[in-house]
This record gives structure tokens, sequence and C-alpha cells, in this order.
């Protein structure tokens, strides 16, 4: 298990970015949590398995439909205890 911390810059508010990435975080077996951030980014906190998370971190890059996708960050973290995974 890995934690993650990943910021994703671009067309990412207002095109239902959260949403859609706890759909697939939870799809792939991810814990954590997606919020926006003032300054027009997304930034997320997830923890799972090396391969769903580069998996996640893949379908970060796209995003939704409607974002447009400029460029993820991604550190990896202190281990979390997360149980679900929530939009924040």
């Amino acid at each position: 298990m890995l934690t993650r911390r990943y910021v994703v810059t671009g067309r990412v508010q207002g095109v239902f970015f959260r949403a859609s990435t706890r759909i697939e975080a939870q799809r792939l077996g991810l814990r954590g949590w997606v919020r926006n951030l003032p300054d027009g980014r997304v930034e997320a906190l997830v923890s799972g398995e090396p391969e769903a998370l580069a998996a996640l971190e893949r379908w970060l890059a796209v995003g939704p439909p409607h974002a447009r996708v400029t460029q993820v960050q991604a550190v990896d973290e202190a281990l979390q205890g997360f149980t679900d995974f929530v939009v924040a």
C-alpha cells in the first residue's frame, strides 16, 4: 500500500472532475479524498496498491470529458488509513 498526493492543473473545476475522480478511485479500489483548491487546481490524497495508483494517475492526466488537464504532479506521502473515497 502507498499514499500519493496529486495536484491537477488545467480546466479541472466546474467539469465534474471531483465526482468523476471519486467514481474512478472507487472503481480501482482506492481510498482517500479529492478537493478543489482556491487557485483553480484539484488536489487528491489517495491510498492503495501501486498498480491502482498508477491507473488513477493515468486517468487524472485526461480526466472527465469536459476537463482539459495540463499537468499532474504526484508526490509520495506517509501511509494514511482511509476507509473510503470522498469529495472533500
